[in-house]
């Protein structure tokens, strides 16, 4: 399995970002890990991301996503060699759940894919939560910078549609994919939280299994029952990955959307809209950390639950605590306050 390196906390950034730039695969690692990290490399982490964002927007983001078994992995190293036949260079996040004894991503670093690594048009990193707040979509997304920033053509962020975590993964992304099989009991039921509404092309993978053609219908009727004001229509492309058949459908497809997005002006609304979704993120991490530095969420909540308090009163004071920390007012100033006022009503 694989775990994140730690990062030497005097790096050098102006080094980092240079190696980044130059796509130098050392540089790529330390930066990912960098931004994967949390606590006191938080400041480290922000000031990459600053000097990564101005060379970022020209790669292609694609999100792979779907149930477990769908066959995510082997398509998206299908896609990546079609890709690398054309030319073009690709960076991969397989984004994975993650493992309560490592630590690191569960799934490890996809082993379909190992023949990629040996190619250095390609890049291949896992990443995984590890159980912080908020952090496996804020990692994911600042990850895609530093690929973007490098020079890849193609990011394809790979993650399995399981969780709220995971949607917001994908979210980050310009053209999403969502994957199914036949044979997965309800298939369309298998496609959960909310992956029906922000799918852009549907893939029925495994299409020589039997029941493939009652999916399709299904995928067709769940599309004719969404409300939605796009123009878009997402297409149903069926795939036998572990073959190569039907791979060139799904590029196409996906270029496809990319031309619509681009004529439309859909995917300066997407950008736009992925940068107000990591500012809102950004922010809840800071107030929350902001909070516990100041009161402590753990005794905070402790002490709500000993006192009775509601949990409005309870957001409030760790809220109010988080303000104080900012404008430099002391814990005892603050709580002989809150006394006054209390007294008074």
């Amino acid at each position: 399995m694989s775990r994140p390196s730690q990062v030497d906390p005097e790096i050098d950034l102006d080094a980092l970002v240079a190696g980044v730039r130059e796509r130098r695969p050392r540089s790529i690692a330390r930066a990912i890990s960098l931004v994967e990290g949390g606590g006191a490399g938080g400041r480290r982490r922000r000031e990459l991301i600053r000097r990564l964002y101005p060379h970022t927007g020209r790669a292609r983001v694609v999100g792979v996503t779907g149930p477990p078994g769908a066959g995510k992995s082997t398509l998206v190293d299908r896609l990546a060699r079609r890709l690398r036949s054309r030319g073009e260079t690709v960076g991969i996040l397989a984004v994975d759940p993650t493992s309560p004894y490592s630590g690191g991503a569960l799934l490890g670093d996809r082993i379909r894919m190992q023949q990629l690594y040996l190619d250095p048009g390609v890049y291949i990193r896992s990443m995984a939560t590890r159980g912080a707040m908020g952090g496996l979509a804020r990692a994911s997304h600042d990850a895609v910078d530093v690929l973007d920033a490098g020079g890849f053509d193609w990011v394809l962020v790979e993650t399995v549609g399981v969780g709220q975590d995971e949607v917001d993964v994908v979210r980050s992304v310009e053209t999403v994919v969502v994957v199914t099989v036949p044979g997965l009991g309800d298939d369309v039921q298998a496609l959960k939280a909310g992956l029906m509404e922000i799918a852009d092309v549907f893939v029925v993978n495994k299409a020589d299994r039997d029941g493939v053609d009652r999916t399709v219908r299904d995928v067709q009727t769940m599309l004719g029952l969404a409300e939605t004001e796009s123009d878009w229509k997402p297409p149903i492309v069926k795939t036998v990955a572990s073959r190569d058949e039907g791979i060139d459908g799904v590029l196409a497809e996906v270029e496809r959307h990319r031309a619509w997005l681009e004529e439309s002006g859909g995917l300066e609304a997407r950008r736009r809209a992925l940068l107000r979704v990591r500012v809102e993120a950004i922010l809840k991490e800071r107030v929350l950390a902001a909070a516990d530095r100041a009161v402590g969420v753990e005794a905070e909540v402790d002490r709500g639950l000993a006192e009775r308090h509601d949990p409005y009163r309870v957001a409030d004071r760790l809220f109010e605590g988080a303000l104080r920390a900012e404008s430099g007012e002391t814990a005892e100033t603050a709580e002989s306050t809150e006394t006054a006022e209390e007294v008074e009503a």
